[in-house]
């Protein structure tokens, strides 16, 4: 059960979210004096909501959820490798990274694709809440898109920009390969596109982790939903942070949360990040930001950088993928192969 749930005051639901605890457990887990201390209450009212928690956790026992949720955990390794098989992917638009990528992001996994600004971070979480509507009969999912923005950086014109050429690029496909197809052509729109975008924007860490928080429910509402992307995941985490520690443990329990969501509705999750730099051999050297406790909450890293005036995406990190880079481009389009040319500013 979800401490959102908790019968106690929403002041005290709110403090305990905001503070890293977002389950049961990690209430039980702390002692009396860190959880006035992270609350900001006395020890009194942190003793009655450890005996609240304590006491619904008891019920849910006794009505057989947490066995329950147990005993339909357990699969086979051989069940593992047969879903693997038929895993579904969201194409890139980039053939070449999508190559690398073994078909384009994984859904039922957390990939995390940091790089430097101007890099094409914002352009490829787009690109990806575009390409995720693609038909079945193109080869796509047919899902829907949330697109969590931290920064500012969602810009509607391009979004419609790219939906336009996603179309143009499937009725290209249905006129040399699918001319039975042409009639579901007609009928995408580009405004279908963006009515399938479920755009959210937060302006503090206590907005970003309640709405992470607040998912299950819309996704079960919401069940063609097919990828989440949080640009950036990082925004509101650098700063106002003194206590490193509860920085750690709210990026841990988000991250799990996030995890969780991928592989209960099957659907991919994306991560955008940010560089920073790190005091390395004697040397400064970018490096992606939150530090490398959160390297492993991801289940694929992937790093965007500049080779002269060219992009390149580079596998970092990844359970089944190998290491290897590719090319791609920004275009008017949106991500593409790659074109040699100079860096520009798309909008």
């Amino acid at each position: 059960m979800e401490v959102g749930m908790l019968p106690i005051s929403a002041s005290k639901r709110g403090k305990l979210l905001s503070t890293g605890y977002t389950t049961l457990l990690s209430i039980s887990r702390a002692s009396l004096a860190d959880l006035a201390r992270d609350l900001q209450v006395s020890e009194d009212e942190a003793s009655e909501i450890m005996k609240c928690a304590s006491k619904t956790s008891t019920l849910d026992l006794s009505t057989g959820t947490h066995t329950t949720t147990v005993v339909n955990g357990g699969q086979t390794a051989w069940a593992m490798l047969n879903e693997e098989k038929f895993s579904l992917h969201i194409t890139t638009s980039c053939v070449d990274l999508d190559n690398i990528l073994c078909g384009g992001i994984n859904c039922k996994e957390v990939t995390e694709i940091g790089g430097v600004p101007g890099i094409g971070k914002t352009q490829i979480g787009i690109q990806l809440a575009v390409n995720v509507q693609i038909p079945p009969e193109y080869g796509g999912l047919g899902g829907k898109a949330i697109y969590i923005d931290t920064e500012g950086s969602f810009m509607v014109e391009r979004v419609l920009q790219i939906a336009e050429a996603c179309i143009e690029d499937m009725s290209e496909y249905s006129n040399h390969f699918r001319k039975d197809f042409q009639a579901s052509e007609v009928k995408m729109h580009p405004n279908n596109i963006l009515e399938n975008i479920f755009y959210f924007r937060v302006c503090s860490y206590t907005e970003q982790i309640a709405l992470v928080n607040y998912l299950d429910k819309f996704i079960t509402e919401h069940k063609d939903v097919k990828i989440i992307i949080i640009d950036s995941v990082t925004f509101h985490f650098r700063q106002d942070f003194d206590d490193m520690a509860l920085r750690t443990r709210l990026l841990s329990a988000m991250a799990l949360k996030l995890m969780k969501l991928a592989s209960k509705f099957c659907l991919a999750v994306v991560l955008l990040n940010q560089v920073t730099t790190k005091h390395i051999d004697g040397s400064f050297q970018l490096t992606l930001a939150l530090g490398d406790s959160w390297s492993h909450s991801c289940t694929n890293r992937i790093i965007l950088f500049w080779n002269g005036n060219d992009r390149h995406a580079f596998i970092d990190k990844s359970p089944s993928l190998k290491s290897a880079s590719a090319q791609y481009s920004v275009t008017p389009k949106g991500i593409r192969n790659s074109t040699s040319c100079k860096r520009i500013k798309m909008m």
